[in-house]
């Protein structure tokens, strides 16, 4: 089954719908099957991967309100090995039209269970806010992977989603982890962005990636010619760094998969004494 995660930061501009998109693309560069999920009903992580938000028969939207299956919502990509739920803006009334529905936390989690077994990994770009869209891809993650911009307010907020986090862990989904912290907008003529990565080094109690995003003129951009940035500069500062990014996420799950087989060994060993 493929390891979901979600991109998650309810603060706005951080770069979480750039990360969806180019650590999607450079998963499925690599050989990895990807499914990128995007429930922004912005639609922006949609648009980001060639696809026409404004030519779409069906759309998230549709497939949470029961009007198509996963299978009718899914498109291709450019990319060989990434595949799409798209999302459009009417995405933005799924909040209301889900009040009173049973079990509303768990409406992605089922659909994208049925095609997990497909895919090595499944991307879900979240909206910038902590809502019942949010909610709905924690459900259906394994891990949460949280993007911080290089900049003074870089921490504001965070401890509301790790907030968020961990009780979406306690009370709807016990396997759900904080995969780790990116740093975006990197930039390294200024002191500001080393001594905000120093900070929160020294104060967020998390995983940190030694991939570091930096600011750059070619990874801004590649979305508005729909294209991710492997493909639109694959030779920029901006595209190694999520190739990097992405060796490191795959190095991470080869880490988990051996702790659980030797945890699994261990009990069976024990087991038979």
């Amino acid at each position: 089954m493929g390891r979901a995660i979600a991109i998650a930061n309810q603060k706005g501009g951080v770069g979480k719908t750039t990360t969806a998109i180019n650590l999607s693309a450079c998963l499925a560069e690599l050989g990895m099957k990807v499914l990128t999920v995007d429930i922004d009903p912005q639609g922006n992580t949609t648009s980001g991967l060639g696809i026409d938000k404004s030519n779409l028969e069906y759309s998230v939207y549709n497939m949470i309100i029961g009007e198509c299956g996963i299978e009718q919502c899914m498109c291709e990509s450019l990319i060989k090995n990434l595949f799409v739920l798209p999302s459009d803006v009417n995405l933005a009334g799924a909040e209301i039209e889900l009040i009173g529905i049973d079990e509303k936390e768990y409406i992605l989690k089922k659909h994208v269970s049925a095609v997990a077994d497909f895919f090595d990994y499944i991307i879900i770009d979240c909206p910038p806010s902590l809502n019942t869209l949010t909610v709905n891809a924690m459900t259906t993650a394994d891990a949460v992977l949280v993007p911080i911009q290089c900049e003074f307010y870089a921490l504001e907020g965070l401890s509301q989603l790790i907030y968020t986090i961990n009780l979406v862990k306690k009370r709807l989904n016990q396997k759900l982890e904080i995969e780790g912290v990116v740093f975006t907008m990197y930039d390294a003529r200024t002191n500001l962005s080393l001594q905000v990565v120093e900070n929160v080094k020294k104060n967020l109690n998390q995983k940190i990636y030694k991939s570091i995003i930096p600011r750059n003129v070619r990874l801004a951009e590649a979305p508005s010619h729909g294209l991710p940035i492997n493909l639109y500069d694959p030779k920029s500062a901006g595209a190694e760094a999520y190739r990097e990014l992405a060796e490191e996420v795959i190095k991470q799950e080869n880490k988990i998969k051996m702790s659980t087989y030797a945890t699994r060994t261990n009990k069976t060993t024990t087991k038979r004494k």
